[in-house]
């Protein structure tokens, strides 16, 4: 870490989140400005230059288009967790390695990996990991007038009621998977202010040319679902069943593969309407 801490840092950010206190510090203004817009939804600037967590971010200053190899690199603590040409893809990984640290330590939260819309008063949770499609249906289901709140976690409160937790929505395009980033307020939606029960858990993957015709699973399987997908179940185990059963409470649940993302939106809705 001494070796980190004298490579010379021209600027940093200290903030809370969820009651953490974390910091990020770079080698020049303009690329702390960048990682400085990917940061959690709620943040806020701490008091106090302590923090738990610090990540140290190399902006290498070339292309991958110039024959001189300047690599951007991201550490957290003394661990370096990204080297890249591409600096995007380092700003990436700060942002994910970020939102991944909250989401297992946040205190009296329980982070779910899930899209999250709210329709009617009650919260339709989409539980799955990158790339099952969630994100690409959360962007479906705020088009036909749902809620905007997640399309990466659900945020469960003691009560198992979801709050919003609204960061642009990312759908991965192209061969290279890189991530278009979309407003909610871009696409016509409603971004959520309040927290809503959960109506609907839906368990479901996308499927080239599948029909989305879903069946009703069980309370106890669902808690097996979302307890698969909930960021800090090791970590706090009861605390998280605890959570998830009253998150389930009054909730239907279904599973199915699904195809065309508009037309799962439109059933879904219908669902819980």
């Amino acid at each position: 870490m001494k070796s980190i801490d004298r490579l010379g840092w021209a600027d940093g950010i200290c903030f809370t989140s969820y009651g953490l206190q974390i910091g990020i510090r770079a080698n020049t203004p303009e690329v702390l400005q960048r990682v400085a817009d990917r940061l959690p939804p709620g943040w806020a600037p701490a008091g106090s230059p302590e923090v738990r967590r610090l990540y140290s971010l190399i902006d290498g200053g070339g292309s991958t288009n110039s024959r001189v190899r300047r690599f951007n690199i991201l550490y957290a603590g003394p661990l370096r967790i990204a080297r890249s040409l591409d600096l995007e893809h380092v700003v990436d990984m700060v942002e994910n390695d970020v939102q991944l640290y909250v989401a297992e330590r946040a205190q009296r939260r329980v982070f779910v990996h899930a899209g999250v819309v709210g329709w009617k008063g009650k919260a339709i949770l989409l539980p799955g990991r990158s790339f099952t499609g969630k994100s690409t249906l959360v962007k479906a289901l705020v088009e036909a007038g749902a809620t905007y709140y997640s399309d990466e976690f659900a945020v469960l409160g003691e009560s198992g009621r979801v709050s919003p937790f609204p960061r642009p929505i990312c759908i991965r395009s192209g061969s290279n998977g890189r991530r278009e980033r979309h407003v909610p307020e871009a696409l016509g939606a409603h971004t959520a202010r309040k927290s809503l029960p959960v109506g609907l858990v839906c368990v479901t993957s996308y499927r080239e040319g599948a029909r989305f015709r879903p069946r009703e699973i069980s309370a106890g399987r669902a808690l097996l679902e979302l307890l698969d997908n909930t960021v800090p179940a090791r970590r706090r185990p009861k605390t998280s069943m605890t959570t998830l059963r009253r998150a389930l409470g009054e909730a239907r649940a279904l599973k199915g593969v699904r195809g065309d993302a508009a037309e799962t939106a439109e059933a879904l809705l219908a669902r819980l309407g």
